[in-house]
């Protein structure tokens, strides 16, 4: 058995997204797909907006700086 990374979105919360979304029943393997591209999808966009943080020289990333990154992406 293969060792898997631990997951920042939580299991319960994106499988429940998923039946609140129609999907009556859903495997495993669905969730945790949606979970890697989820988190894939947050990483890009944060880095997009620290782009954006450090261009105008601040430390902080805000959230015009996601709201930025969002529309780039």
């Amino acid at each position: 058995m293969k060792k898997m990374a631990k997951k920042v979105f939580a299991w319960s919360p994106v499988r429940k997204l998923m039946k609140d979304n129609g999907a009556e029943m859903v495997a495993r393997e669905a969730v945790d797909a949606l979970i890697d591209y989820l988190e894939k999808v947050a990483r890009g966009v944060t880095n997009k907006a620290l782009e954006m943080t450090r261009h105008a020289n601040r430390k902080k990333l805000t959230v015009t700086d996601m709201t930025l990154a969002m529309k780039l992406l």
